[in-house]
């Protein structure tokens, strides 16, 4: 039987959220004077926590405002691989660190599963040593640019499973023929959690602490 590892990224591998910090290092990199939109990303995320948009409306305009309508692969390439730089050195976890490496060595195959953009995001997972990402992806223009919009669903809650499930049919791997672990901070990812065969809370948030204590689910925690 095969074995599959699935890891979310952001405060599960990684001390705090990477969204806004990449966007950030990215303008800072390529046009600092659009750091002065930041109030409006603010204000964005505000409308966020009232429900006024969505999560993908709320990435959507936050890019855009951010590192601009499009971006060549090469630009984009550039700020993404300074930043998974400076995230693995600072940014992960040690506890993260200890268990993928004892996945890997256990003969797991490690897939990040993230509502980041696996533009930056496959950058962090290459230097952990992740066999494959399943992330959000972002459209391009007839000139291949990266767009500000999302191709396809954000990958988050619900999306995220069915995107782990459209990943293993095009890579041929069955459910049945293979067991998995899954590990997320967060209560969004109960779908994943529930249809995984080990489910673990990991620096688990209060919702989902509360979750698992009903579901006896392991609790784990990388931060200390």
């Amino acid at each position: 039987m095969r074995h599959l590892a699935i890891y979310d990224m952001d405060k599960t591998i990684t001390a705090t959220p990477t969204w806004t910090r990449f966007l950030v290092h990215a303008a800072r990199s390529r046009a600092p004077w659009r750091l002065a939109f930041m109030p409006i990303v603010g204000i964005a995320g505000l409308g966020y926590l009232l429900k006024l948009i969505d999560r993908a409306a709320l990435k959507q305009l936050s890019q855009r405002l951010l590192l601009g309508r499009a971006l060549a692969p090469a630009d984009l390439e550039a700020v993404a691989g300074t930043f998974a730089a400076a995230e693995i050195a600072a940014g992960v976890l040690h506890g993260a660190r200890e268990r993928i490496a004892a996945d890997r060595a256990a003969g797991y195959r490690l897939v990040m599963a993230t509502a980041s953009h696996g533009y930056y995001a496959a950058g962090i997972a290459r230097l952990l040593g992740f066999d494959d990402v399943v992330a959000t992806q972002a459209k391009r223009d007839g000139q291949g640019r990266i767009l500000s919009l999302i191709e396809g669903d954000n990958c988050y809650g619900p999306a995220k499973l069915h995107m782990i499930e459209a990943w293993m049919q095009g890579a041929g791997i069955a459910r049945g023929d293979v067991h998995v672990r899954a590990y997320s901070d967060h209560v969004s990812d109960t779908p994943l959690l529930e249809w995984a065969d080990e489910p673990f809370a990991v620096n688990a948030h209060g919702p989902l602490r509360s979750l698992a204590a009903e579901r006896g689910w392991p609790l784990l925690d990388w931060r200390y």
